[in-house]
C-alpha cells in the first residue's frame, strides 16, 4: 500500500472531509512544490495550504515537519506556520495549515529598494540567530534530527550521482543547533511594506550549524547588494561559500530528479 499521495488520488475529497465545518470556495494547485503535492484552499473562514507527500521518504518528513513547526512556534519574533498533522482512511499523512498572508521574498526580491534589501537582509539573519539560540533541552526527538543525516538520506534516495564530499563537509561542521534547513527566498515571507513577517516549509530541519541556513539564502539568485549587506552580519565566509556550494548540489540532484519523475512542477525558482 502506498504511503505517498499522486494527483490521481481523489484530494479533494479528502480536503472536504478534513474540514466540514467550512464552506470549500476554491483550490488551487501549487505548481512549484517540489516535495509534496501543495493545494491552495479558500474557505469562507480564510485560507489555508495543505501538504500530500510525493513519495515515502517526504511522507515521514512531514511529520518531522509538522513537529518542528509546533515546537518552533511562538520563540521567534516571526509567524511560523502551526502545523496540524492528518491521516486520510489508508493512513498516509498529509499536513493543513493556515496561510500566513504576503508575498515570498523571492517574488519581491528584484523589486525592493536598496533601503528594503538591506531591512529585509537584517531581518533574515535576526530569523536565523533566533532560531538557532531556541533551547532544546524537551524537544521532540523529531525536532532534533540531524541535518547531515536528512540531506544523506535525501541523497541516497532520489539521485543517481551521490554527494559524499558534501555530505562529509556537513558532517563535520555540524554543531547542533537548530536549523530551519532550506532557508530559500521562497520560503520568506514578507507583508505589503516589504518587511519580512513569517518563515514557512521545515521539511528539512533539524539540527545542524546556523551558517548552514545562511548558505541555503545565497545558493540562489539575488541582488548583489542584498547578498553583501546579509553576508556582512556573518563571521567564517569561507564556511559559508563552501557550504553554498552543497546546497547547489544538493539543488541540482533534487532538480534532476523532479525533471525525470515530476515534469509538470515548475523549476523556475533555480
Amino acid at each position: 500500500m502506498n504511503k505517498f499521495f499522486t494527483t490521481k488520488d481523489p484530494l479533494d475529497k479528502i480536503i472536504a472531509e478534513t474540514m466540514p465545518d467550512k464552506k470549500i470556495q476554491e483550490t488551487k494547485h501549487v505548481l512549484t512544490g517540489w516535495t509534496n503535492i501543495v493545494i491552495e484552499v479558500t474557505t469562507d473562514t480564510g485560507a489555508y495550504f495543505f501538504r500530500f507527500p510525493r513519495n515515502p521518504f517526504w511522507s515521514k518528513m512531514i511529520v518531522k515537519d509538522a513537529a518542528v513547526c509546533n515546537f518552533v512556534d511562538g520563540k521567534t519574533s516571526f509567524y511560523t506556520p502551526q502545523m496540524k498533522l492528518c491521516y486520510d482512511s489508508l493512513k498516509r499523512p498529509f499536513s493543513v495549515h493556515e496561510k500566513i498572508e504576503g508575498y515570498t521574498l523571492g517574488d519581491r526580491i528584484y523589486h525592493l529598494s536598496h533601503t528594503a534589501l538591506t531591512g529585509v537582509a537584517y531581518d533574515v539573519a535576526k530569523f536565523i540567530k533566533e532560531l538557532s539560540g531556541i533551547d532544546l533541552r524537551g524537544a521532540p526527538k523529531k525536532v532534533k534530527y540531524p541535518l547531515s543525516d536528512f540531506l544523506h538520506e535525501l541523497d541516497y534516495a532520489h539521485y543517481d550521482k551521490h554527494i559524499d564530499e558534501d555530505h562529509k563537509f556537513i558532517k563535520e561542521t555540524e554543531m547542533g543547533q537548530l536549523v530551519h534547513g532550506d532557508l530559500n527566498l521562497g520560503n520568506i515571507l514578507l507583508d505589503k511594506n516589504d518587511q519580512v513577517i513569517g518563515v514557512i516549509d521545515f521539511c528539512f530541519a533539524g539540527t545542524g550549524n546556523p551558517n548552514m541556513d545562511v548558505a541555503r539564502i545565497v545558493s540562489r539568485p539575488a541582488p548583489k547588494e542584498f547578498e553583501e549587506a546579509f553576508l556582512d552580519q556573518f563571521d567564517d565566509t569561507q564556511e559559508i561559500l563552501r557550504m553554498r556550494t552543497a546546497w547547489n548540489h544538493i539543488d541540482n540532484g533534487y532538480a534532476e530528479h523532479i525533471r525525470t519523475h515530476f515534469p509538470e512542477i515548475n523549476l523556475n525558482q533555480l
